[in-house]
Parts: C-alpha cells; sequence; structure tokens
C-alpha cells in the first residue's frame, strides 16, 4: 500500500520525517498522516515523493495486491470468488502465523494461503466459500496429518476483499499476528488468540476479543477500536497526533498512559470536546490493564 511504500523508501534512503518535509516544503505533520494512512498527499505531491526518490509514478502508487509476486513464497494457493453487490462476512480458520484481511479496489474475493514451509500446502489446506444471501462463509480448513500448532507456525493467510461490497465482518481463529488494513466497514470483530494486531487505514468499529497479553499498533483509524479482554495485560501504540477518547468499562480494568518512552498523563481528548471526529479506544471485560503509547511513527513488525 502507499503509506508502507513511502515509510519504506523514506528510510531505505536514511532520511527523518522531519528531513523528507523539509524537502517536499510540507510539514512533518504531513508525511505523518501520509505513512500512518490517516491521509493521502495530492498529486503535486506525489510528483514530488516520486521525483525525490526518483522512481515513476506508477512505481510508488503500486497497489499491495500487485506487488505481492508469487515468487515471495516458495508455496502458495490461491482461491478467488466473484461477486457483485454488499455482503457481510464470517472468516474462519484454525491456526495461521499470519491472517491479513486487506480491501482492495475489485470485484473478486481473493483467498491467498502462502508458506516457505509447507510444500503441500495445496493438499492439506482447502479454502471453502459459501455465498448465502448477504453473507458470505469462508473457511480456511486443515487436512490429513496438519495440525494447527504447525499451521500456526508456518501459514500465512491473506484475505483481499472488495472494499465497496464489504458490510461487516467477523473472524474467528488462532494467529500471532493479525493485519486489517485499507477497510471499510460498518464492524470488524475478532475472536480468538493472537498476540499482534494492526489496525491500518481502517474505517469502523473494530472489535478485539482475545485473553491474550497482546501489542496493538493503530497506525491509521477513523471510528472505534474496542478491546476485550480478561485477566489480561496489552500495549495499544498509536500516532502523537491521533486524537481519541480513551474509556474504561468493566471490573478492575485500569488504562495507562506513555509518551516518549515513560508514564505521563491522560493525553487523550476529554469527554467534553469530542466530537465527530474523534476515535473511540474503549476497554471492557476484566481485571485487566491496556497501556497506550503515544509515538511519532508507529512500527509494526512481523
Amino acid at each position: 500500500m502507499f503509506s508502507t511504500k513511502l515509510k519504506d523508501l523514506r528510510r531505505q534512503a536514511k532520511m527523518s520525517q522531519e528531513k523528507m518535509a523539509e524537502k517536499l516544503r510540507v510539514s512533518r505533520q504531513a508525511v505523518t498522516k501520509w505513512e500512518t494512512g490517516a491521509g493521502v498527499p495530492d498529486i503535486e505531491n506525489v510528483k514530488a515523493i516520486a521525483s525525490l526518490f526518483d522512481i515513476s509514478i506508477d512505481e510508488l502508487l503500486e497497489s499491495e495486491e500487485r506487488s505481492r509476486q508469487k515468487g515471495d513464497y516458495l508455496y502458495d494457493s490461491t482461491t478467488e470468488y466473484d461477486i457483485d453487490c454488499g455482503k457481510n462476512y464470517d472468516i474462519t480458520f484454525s491456526g495461521a502465523k499470519k491472517v491479513s484481511l486487506c480491501g482492495y479496489k475489485g470485484e473478486k474475493i481473493r483467498v491467498r494461503l502462502a508458506s516457505d514451509q509447507i510444500e503441500e500446502i495445496q493438499s492439506v489446506f482447502k479454502v471453502r466459500i459459501d455465498d448465502v444471501r448477504k453473507k458470505i462463509d469462508i473457511d480456511v480448513r486443515r487436512f490429513g496429518n496438519m495440525t494447527e500448532a504447525r499451521a500456526k507456525k508456518e501459514l500465512d493467510v491473506y484475505i483481499w476483499i472488495p472494499q465497496q461490497y464489504t458490510g461487516e465482518a467477523e473472524i474467528s481463529g488462532n494467529t500471532s499476528v493479525l493485519e486489517l488494513t485499507r477497510m471499510e466497514a460498518k464492524n470488524i470483530e475478532f475472536s480468538g488468540k493472537t498476540e499482534r494486531v494492526l489496525v491500518h487505514d481502517v474505517t469502523g468499529h473494530v472489535e478485539i476479543n482475545s485473553n491474550e497479553d497482546m501489542n496493538i499498533v493503530c497506525a491509521g483509524l477513523c471510528g472505534r477500536l474496542d478491546i476485550n479482554q480478561l485477566s489480561s495485560t496489552s500495549r495499544l501504540t498509536v500516532p502523537e497526533n491521533m486524537e481519541f477518547f480513551a474509556v474504561k468499562k468493566g471490573i478492575g480494568n485500569h488504562i495507562y498512559y506513555e509518551k516518549e518512552g515513560g508514564t505521563a498523563e491522560d493525553f487523550s481528548v476529554k469527554e467534553e470536546e469530542i466530537d465527530d471526529s474523534t476515535n473511540m479506544i474503549e476497554l471492557n471485560g476484566m481485571k485487566s490493564e491496556l497501556i497506550i503509547e503515544a509515538v511519532p511513527e508507529p512500527e509494526f513488525e512481523v
């Protein structure tokens, strides 16, 4: 995606956000918004960015889908399904190292299973897609002697959903890493076990139901994030320029704040200052802690 490519280009050039902003004659806040998906540059700035890094505009704007060529994994299997109207999605899988749900400008559901270790990937995994009225069921199933333990170490699952046909999405399963990118949906709900979550360029209501200690990176959200946990401690990293209202519900829950590597006072928006552009972060459950850390550039490393 554009935001990721821009950040990669800047880092490869060993350039800070401040230096890049200076060369483009824009503010550092503008660069931060572009790299977190909170905003996009106009056509003149796109031309200036392409010139700065000596690449074509087409290469700069190349989509994530095009950039993922078959050669990036040793073994893979792709299943496609055409749709032509809005749908809700029910996605289930029994185990994976990474699950990536991404919206894109197309008219096909695409499910790609990929691995560098599972040579028999096409026979030990099957993707079943059922279209029932207003709902699409996507089920990634294991067969033969493929165990969940091995799938959680060696299988990556990529699911592309047409942005214009996305209503609500429910995801259930166990994965080390969950990525939600370029999604526009009324509600996206995950239930299961996960350790790391990336919310990037997402519009809507995101719910995460997991009792694991999680590292959540919110690098672009327009809406609401609910974290529902029991007896867990999780960390949420947000851009320092993101405005949000934080609330804790349930019994024995606590929210703490960090900035510049240390503890900080509550820097969330006060209730009386909330408007339509304010994001909401809500901690639910029992006896859980959420640490919200504000940084200039949220990073997510798989």
